[in-house]
């Protein structure tokens, strides 16, 4: 795997901060943001074949008849399929697969596929979150132990990352607007294919993006982000919520968590709701941290930053998205149906989380290959204690045009062992995120969760 690695990133230097890599960089450096880097830390220039073109600012414009609201016409629909990696062929594409994206090929050999397209580096943020992350280039650390950050808000924390923690930390809090309302539901599908849609609504209020919110405000109120999700359906789960309030230092006070449960009609707290607990209604599928890919605490692992390396991976996924497509048009036995899926070529972070002697997860090794250009985690691959490959997740991503702001559309977390795997974020028959909601803290309140569980 080391061999594969092409390590782009060039005489890190290491200054120890409580056990990890200080993050300022010099002026010089952060300069780089405005050349030979993109704003969020990027390579701007293409790989030498051409199968990775340059980055030139991502979608800059709504396409045309867009209006707020509707799901997401996609803008590279005349795109063709280069070629397609199947079962057959995929060792001939090995050097640009995950273990894992490997391991579903020769799981499903007959089924699994991945359709090539032309590469598009659509990502792309507002200019505010460019400056934000220019400021925060200069002045953002990490707390002792790598378990919160000080000295930066909106944008990405670390563009130039000098160690594996603040990689994790830049998908934990890539901007995604600062508030969000979105709708979607859940699937956990059997090996021969049947599933139970579990409904969602999601808000999420995003203080580290709050405009005008100083590094200082944000220490002080010690808050990232709050978050609220309530079942929809079935009706026998219907109203069951919760309720998360992320903190900036998690060693000085841990995310806090509240449920609201229907049968008992009372709100408990929930200081489980972290690390390897079951998701929320997933069947056992996914750990509650690998919400989005990877959330919370970085505090069990030990991280290391491997590098770079051309990946592919599902990007642009617009015809997965739409609002054309039932939910079974998309779930299908073994993995979501594969003539929906758009794969392209890009540089990935690769970043290895190790399980420290003194915690246990059900997780003892992740790695996460994480999009240069947005700082998503699109891959992830999971091992158990025995060293073996267990879950393998994708993100299927897109670029939301009227934040903008690259996220994903779904997620698919497939377990290797029992050979099932769960749907989460499928909106083809939802309402579309709205990105314009005003949301406020009364609304994150354990006492908001009861009185909207009670109606």
């Amino acid at each position: 795997m080391i061999k594969k690695i092409s390590i782009l990133a060039t005489a890190l230097t290491f200054a120890l901060y409580g056990g990890v890599a200080s993050a300022k960089v010099s002026v010089a450096d952060a300069a780089k943001l405005d050349n030979e880097l993109t704003p969020v830390g990027a390579v701007r220039a293409g790989n030498p074949d051409g199968s990775i073109p340059a980055w030139t600012g991502g979608i800059t414009a709504l396409p045309a008849g867009y209006n707020k609201g509707d799901h997401h016409a996609d803008p590279f629909g005349n795109d063709q399929v280069l070629y397609t990696i199947t079962g057959a062929n995929y060792k001939e594409y090995v050097a640009n697969l995950s273990p894992g994206q490997v391991k579903l090929f020769e799981t499903y050999p007959d089924t699994y596929k991945m359709p090539v397209y032309p590469t598009r580096r659509s990502a792309s943020y507002p200019d505010s979150v460019y400056a934000a992350t220019k400021s925060n280039a200069l002045n953002a650390e990490l707390l002792q132990g790598g378990n919160g950050i000080q000295n930066a808000t909106m944008g990405i924390p670390f563009p130039i990352p000098q160690n594996g923690l603040e990689a994790i930390w830049n998908h934990t809090l890539r901007f995604r607007g600062d508030a969000v309302t979105r709708f979607g539901g859940q699937a956990a599908v059997t090996e021969g294919g049947a599933y139970t849609i579990i409904g969602f609504e999601e808000q999420l209020m995003i203080k580290y993006a709050e405009a005008g919110l100083t590094p200082a405000q944000l220490m002080d109120e010690n808050i990232l982000f709050k978050f609220k999700q309530s079942v929809t359906k079935p009706s026998r789960l219907a109203g069951t919520a919760l309720l998360v309030h992320e903190t900036v230092d998690q060693v000085k006070n841990p995310r806090q968590a509240w449920t609201y449960n229907t049968g008992q009609r009372r709100v408990r707290r929930a200081p489980n709701v972290a690390y390897d607990t079951p998701g929320s209604a997933t069947d056992g599928l996914r750990t509650t941290d690998d919400y989005d890919m990877y959330n919370g605490s970085p505090n069990r692992y030990n991280w290391n930053l491997k590098g770079k390396q051309e990946l592919y991976v599902a990007y642009n996924s617009y015809k997965l998205h739409s609002d054309q497509l039932t939910y079974d048009d998309i779930l299908k036995p073994h993995h979501i149906n594969p003539d929906l899926t758009r794969f392209e070529k890009h540089r990935v972070w690769v970043v290895e989380a190790n399980l420290k002697d003194e915690f246990r997860h059900v997780y003892v090794k992740r790695v996460f290959y994480i999009d240069e250009d947005s700082w998503q985690v699109l891959v992830a691959d999971s091992y158990d204690d025995r060293g073996g490959l267990y879950r393998v997740a994708l993100a299927y991503g897109l670029n939301y045009y009227e934040v903008p702001s690259p996220w994903s559309t779904l997620e698919v977390y497939h377990d290797l062992n029992s050979r099932r795997y769960l749907a989460t974020g499928l909106d083809n028959e939802e309402e579309m995120y709205d990105f314009s909601v005003e949301l406020s803290d009364r609304e994150f309140t354990p006492q908001a969760l009861r009185r909207e569980g009670k109606r």
